[in-house]
């Protein structure tokens, strides 16, 4: 394994930022991002990746391969969540793991972008009907989630399922990613010419600044996280580690292309902190939220764009 691909995404610019935010908070400082211009930001991030996503779809023609990548991503979302209530259930309480299930089903959108960044540094490409995936991959998380905790709850619980349904699928990100995806699928090469250095030039430099605000929130998480204890943390990191190694050896069933495959790994490992707690404050109130989005955004997330995401590109280049 060429472990020369760990040490460039441990020095690439856009990472340094987030460890700067963690720096920030470490040492007290005042730095901050205000929180209109880190939401103005992360849409800009989902509108950029959908519209390219949808260019690079518009290109090639819907194949049987394209159909099977769909289907996989939803199989996951919804699949991953019952392995993992069962790892937590009896630990952390029904209503926790339901919750800490949804969000480890389901995806970061964040962590995507980082990982399309991580490609574009290696000079690779990958399928623009992976934004699709991503996306699709949001909602059954949520809705297995809402399951299982239906079933193992002894309470009622607040919340028709057809309304957790229609707010996972019009969740704005969703929605956002997949409009974008649809524009970008539909405006010829003339028109997309004309927003290029918007969706492109400057993707690079607003994706430095989210990720410096992601590290100041994630390092005013982490003091209050570990006091609930180790195993949540432990967790955080193997959990992911394991999805993400599986799906990167076994992503190559359904398509050859590494940069799929990468995707396929690091949606798989990913966790949502911005979907599923929306969704949990109406289907799962009594979840812990200081429990399960420290672990998706100060663990999970910095875990794998610093060590996943290279360790995952490895096993791919080397199997």
């Amino acid at each position: 394994m060429d472990f020369q691909i760990l040490i460039n995404n441990l020095t690439n610019p856009s990472l340094l930022f987030f460890v700067l935010g963690i720096l920030a908070v470490r040492f007290k400082s005042d730095l901050e991002i205000p929180g209109t211009s880190a939401k103005f930001i992360a849409l800009y991030l989902m509108l950029s990746i959908g519209f390219k996503g949808g260019q690079e779809l518009s290109h090639s023609a819907f194949t049987l391969d394209i159909l099977w990548a769909l289907v996989f991503g939803l199989v996951l979302s919804a699949g991953i969540p019952f392995y993992t209530f069962f790892l937590t259930k009896n630990r952390l309480g029904v209503a926790n793991a339901a919750a800490i299930a949804s969000a480890y089903g389901s995806i970061s959108a964040v962590t995507f972008v980082a990982a399309v960044s991580f490609l574009d540094l290696q000079g690779v490409s990958f399928g623009g009907h992976m934004v699709a995936v991503m996306a699709l991959m949001e909602a059954p998380a949520i809705i297995s989630g809402v399951i299982l905790l239906r079933k193992y709850s002894e309470k009622k619980q607040k919340g028709g399922m057809k309304e957790i349904v229609v707010h996972a699928f019009t969740n704005g990100s969703v929605l956002l990613i997949m409009g974008s995806l649809v524009i970008g699928l539909i405006a010829d090469e003339q028109q997309a010419e004309g927003i290029k250095p918007f969706v492109t030039d400057i993707f690079k430099g607003f994706l430095a600044v989210f990720l410096l605000d992601m590290g100041i929130r994630s390092g005013k998480k982490l003091k209050s996280f570990f006091k609930t204890g180790y195993f949540s943390a432990l967790f955080a990191i193997f959990v992911p580690l394991v999805n993400g190694c599986a799906i990167a050896l076994l992503s190559h069933w359904i398509s050859p292309e590494a940069g799929d495959r990468l995707i396929f790994a690091i949606l798989a490992a990913s966790a949502s902190y911005i979907a599923v707690p929306a969704a949990m404050k109406l289907a799962n109130p009594e979840a812990d939220e200081g429990l399960y989005v420290p672990m998706a955004l100060a663990i999970t997330f910095p875990f794998n764009i610093t060590f996943g995401m290279p360790f995952y590109w490895m096993i791919i280049q080397s199997f």
